[in-house]
């Protein structure tokens, strides 16, 4: 089904000189490269909220680490106990 968009001047002249220099071959190309990142963010947005939900139920259940140890452990300063 064919989609109709209204993108504005500024758009609309940034689509074309992407055209225009042989960026892309077409308008339509353009549109479907812009609709595939944001499908790609999307998607890393929603593993992203799903890992903070995960961090917060284990919270929850107190299966966290001691936060001076994390540091230590980020930092490369961790001691051999």
């Amino acid at each position: 089904m064919p989609i109709s968009a209204d993108l504005g001047d500024a758009l609309e002249r940034f689509v074309d000189d992407l055209v225009k220099t042989g960026r892309y071959g077409s308008k339509s190309e353009v549109l479907r490269e812009g609709v595939r990142l944001v499908q790609e963010r999307e998607a890393r947005l929603t593993h992203f909220h799903n890992l903070v939900r995960e961090g917060l139920e284990a919270a929850e259940k107190g299966e966290t680490d001691d936060l001076d140890e994390v540091f230590d452990d980020l930092l490369g300063t961790a001691t051999a106990e």
